[in-house]
């Protein structure tokens, strides 16, 4: 059974592949962006 692919020239890519690349790169992002908890100045 194949899946859907997209290709780009020489690149192919499986759609199912490229979602979770795409989500992992945006877990990645947030990860970068979102404070970590308990880094507040506590007075």
């Amino acid at each position: 059974m194949g899946g859907i692919y997209l290709s780009w020239g020489i690149f192919d890519i499986q759609l199912g592949n490229l979602i979770i690349i795409l989500v992992m790169l945006a877990l990645f992002v947030l990860a970068l962006v979102v404070p970590f908890p308990g880094t507040r100045r506590r007075k």
